[in-house]
């Protein structure tokens, strides 16, 4: 029988301060089993906004891109803050293009923090996260780490390569984390997304383009929240279901029976 978010209590939700993340939040907060709903961003006056809006929504300023010390003091605050926690949704990202041809013009810096906000930090959070559910997950309490990837994560777009790359190794490290914790409480549930309306393009000069195209946040939304609330493993909507069904169907059961026929191989369960 599988679990979804209907059962979690308190659900943390990091780049809640707009579009998909903060449209899931509120989305969340109106579950019937009434969650607490703790939002997580940068600009503390969005955080505001939301936390005025209900009693059982609170606000964490936080920074994925600083360095290991202060995510370690992030997650340890937050779980002494908020000992319910029992779910993490990771919507933070950041998306630039990147011009080959034209090599010297590509800024390294913005590519490096690009890396870091879309995987290693998410990597790191969770590293950092699951003491705290394991420790859920040993007295049969269900737990969900919940990155968000995107459809160009099964087909890529040249434009934005790096992007694009960044939510492959999210899709990449998600199903493997998935298989590695399933012996335990501890669900990995991926939100694969195809192009949504947000704010992410507008640094680009492309959202009056692209908004000519993209699926409408709250038709979004809905669908994101059925299959969180059904404990879907792989929730791609949209554009990228159809990516998902063509590339990735599959593979999550076949890095699933690898695992086990190592671990026979090294006497491991």
């Amino acid at each position: 029988m599988t679990v979804g978010i209907s059962e979690c209590r308190c659900i943390l939700v990091i780049g809640a301060t707009a579009g998909i993340g903060r449209a899931l939040a509120l989305a969340i907060h109106d579950l019937p089993s009434k969650p607490d709903v703790i939002v997580g961003g940068r600009r503390k006056e969005r955080l505001d906004e939301l936390t005025k809006t209900s009693d059982r929504i609170k606000g964490v300023q936080v920074d994925v891109s600083a360095n290991r010390a202060a995510l370690q003091a992030f997650v340890k605050d937050t779980i002494s803050a908020y000992p319910d926690l029992d779910a993490v949704i990771f919507s933070s990202g950041i998306q630039h293009m990147f011009d080959f041809k034209s090599p010297e013009k590509v800024d390294l810096d913005l590519l490096d923090s690009e890396i870091v906000t879309n995987y290693t930090s998410i990597v790191t959070l969770c590293t950092l996260f699951l003491p705290h559910f394991l420790k859920l997950s040993e007295s049969d309490r269900p737990s969900f780490l919940i990155p968000v990837s995107s459809g160009l994560a099964f087909v890529p777009a040249p434009w934005v390569p790096n992007y694009a790359a960044t939510k492959a190794a999210i899709h990449s490290f998600s199903i493997s984390l998935g298989v590695q914790l399933s012996s335990t409480k501890v669900r990995v549930l991926e939100l694969a997304p195809p192009l949504v309306e947000s704010e992410l393009h507008d640094h680009q000069g492309t959202t009056p383009a692209l908004s000519k195209f993209w699926m409408p946040l709250s038709e979004f939304t809905e669908k994101a929240m059925a299959g969180l609330i059904n404990g879907d493993t792989q929730i791609a909507i949209g554009q990228a279901a159809v990516g998902w069904e063509a590339h990735e169907k599959g593979k999550e059961e076949k890095a699933s029976q690898s695992y086990a026929q190592l671990g026979k191989l090294f006497g491991q369960s």
